[in-house]
């Protein structure tokens, strides 16, 4: 079978770029939430300076809500450096856990948005895998976003991972059921090159409710 190659590109630089832009969103918020509270501090100043009694406790808990948002800022910048880096060999060993952790960190805003919420189920038994860290982020984002899809709102999307000899399965269950139809061709071109690559493979069980990709422990040069 032939690798579309150029499916393959177009998905990860559309997916980069979808993720950076949802990064950048995400600072602007906790900017503009430290400028709000920034400015109401600044309002108690100058209350102060006319004569009003300073409040203390109002000074607190606007520098508590200012050093929460640093930290929130703090995360946010952390998971776009370890994004960012993932491009940086085509090939590795990475710990799966560490990276699904990643991808749902990074799809949480877009499950906010849909209504849906992500969880990752506790892997017990570390695994590492041999392959291209960003096009696999690449197609977990691709089968999380078709499942939130077809989980419909309010519902829930579980990922799990397990060892199964020489592969990992990588699961993502809609244990409320699906409220979509499967109508979406999916895998599609993108899915396809990108499982191609990765020498893995794609199915989807509606009767069960859950997306299997299953992908090899050493990827063949």
């Amino acid at each position: 079978m032939t690798i579309d190659l150029n499916a393959a590109f177009e998905s990860g630089l559309q997916y980069f770029g979808k993720m950076t832009a949802s990064i950048s969103h995400e600072i602007k918020n906790v900017l503009a939430i430290i400028n709000e509270n920034a400015g109401l501090m600044e309002d108690l100043v100058l209350m102060a300076n006319k004569g009003r009694p300073l409040e203390p406790e109002r000074l607190t808990t606007l520098a508590g809500k200012i050093i929460s948002q640093i930290q929130r800022a703090d995360g946010i910048i952390l998971n776009m450096n370890t994004f960012a880096h993932s491009v940086d060999e085509f090939q590795k060993r990475i710990d799966i856990t560490e990276t699904l952790t990643l991808v749902v960190s990074l799809s949480n805003r877009f499950a906010s948005m849909r209504g849906v919420a992500v969880e990752l189920a506790p892997i017990h038994n570390p695994i590492r895998i041999n392959t291209n860290q960003f096009l696999l982020e690449n197609i977990v984002w691709l089968c999380l976003d078709y499942a939130m899809d077809e989980a419909g709102h309010g519902k829930r999307v579980v990922l799990n991972a397990e060892k199964v000899d020489n592969a990992i399965a990588i699961r993502f269950a809609m244990p409320e059921g699906v409220t979509g139809d499967f109508s979406r061709i999916f895998p599609g071109k993108r899915e396809e090159a990108l499982v191609e690559i990765l020498a893995g493979d794609l199915s989807t069980h509606r009767d069960r409710g859950e997306i299997v990709l299953t992908l090899p422990t050493e990827i063949k040069n």
